[in-house]
């Protein structure tokens, strides 16, 4: 403790917590490292040990993350504590690290009722093992479709973070950090929590209403209220795409008005742009699920397989069917 940093005060009637870090093979290393971090200096501000943390893993021995760098793990998959607090850290091609040893531990651990959460794409772990079902959750917005198309049992959002009951999730990056500010908020205090925040230079301390992606005008570089209205509305109807005229119409325009609206701001028509959206989901769904080509033409309003292989190969260049087998080769090798 820095001498001229006093103690903030505290809550201590609230008990020492155990953090246990599941680290996943290709686990994103923001995620693992800003919920870590967020802990240390807890402890730190606290002026003491409030929050323990020990890193497990399936096998027992070293996980690598996204980024290459190799992690020692402190034990195999261990027998926990009803108080601990499990957090499982996903990435990348998570589903190969949901095994079938994972979830069935995790399935155990559940049964004792401690916390459990998934921080970034590891919210599907939780919710193959059923951890999710009936519960509010959320996940990075890459894997959203898909995640929505396998589990309907889970109510999806589009939140930095959700805690419902005993189960959290967080959309990645650094959401990891709104998450571990809120539970220190609940467990000794805001001014904590605040003090935690200053440390890593956070200063915009997000809630779980706060919804993960950037707005419309902000990712598209353009600020135009009937633009964004548009673009919202073809996000939402993938699967049954709208026609252009009907969008000209709910925002009061014309189909040539919106024609034009589309080539000044995003250079594209109307139609090519929805195309896109439409496609981006397929790829997300091909990359990410098991759904047949055909189930994935459909979710994406496709009316016949043929269409859809011959609009992404146009705008891939491949096919579906061989998009997704030389994915199936990475992941093999």
């Amino acid at each position: 403790m820095d001498k001229k940093t006093p103690p903030t005060k505290i809550d201590t009637s609230a008990k020492k917590r155990r953090f246990v870090f599941v680290l996943l093979p290709q686990f994103t290393l923001l995620c693992f490292a800003a919920a870590v971090d967020a802990l240390r200096i807890a402890n730190r501000m606290a002026g003491k040990e409030i929050y323990s943390w020990t890193v497990t893993g399936e096998g027992g021995d070293t996980v690598s993350c996204s980024a290459g760098t190799q992690f020692k793990l402190d034990s195999d998959l261990p027998e926990l504590s009803r108080d601990d607090t499990l957090m499982v850290c996903g990435g990348i091609d998570v589903q190969d690290g949901t095994t079938k040893r994972m979830l069935n531990w995790l399935r155990r651990e559940a049964r004792r009722g401690l916390r459990m959460g998934g921080l970034c794409t590891a919210s599907y772990t939780l919710a193959r093992a059923g951890l999710l079902d009936g519960k509010k959750a959320t996940i990075h917005w890459e894997n959203q479709d898909s995640f929505a198309e396998e589990f309907e049992d889970v109510i999806l959002t589009k939140s930095v973070f959700v805690v419902d009951g005993n189960r959290m999730s967080t959309a990645g990056g650094t959401s990891s950090i709104d998450l571990m500010l809120t539970i220190i908020a609940d467990d000794h205090g805001e001014d904590l929590a605040n003090a935690v925040a200053d440390q890593l230079i956070y200063s915009s301390i997000r809630t779980d209403q706060d919804t993960q992606r950037l707005s419309v005008p902000t990712r598209i570089g353009v600020r135009h209220p009937k633009l964004s209205q548009v673009i919202h509305m073809m996000e939402a109807h993938v699967e049954e795409p709208i026609s252009p005229s009907v969008l000209a119409s709910e925002v009061g325009m014309s189909t040539r008005q919106l024609e034009r609206l589309f080539r000044r701001y995003l250079n594209r028509s109307p139609k090519r742009y929805y195309m896109e959206l439409r496609l981006q989901k397929a790829r997300n769904l091909l990359m990410q699920t098991d759904m047949s080509v055909i189930n994935v033409a459909l979710a994406c309003g496709f009316a016949s397989p043929s269409h859809f292989s011959k609009c992404y190969r146009a705008h891939y260049d491949t096919t579906p069917y061989r998009e997704r087998g030389s994915h199936a080769t990475r992941l093999s090798v």
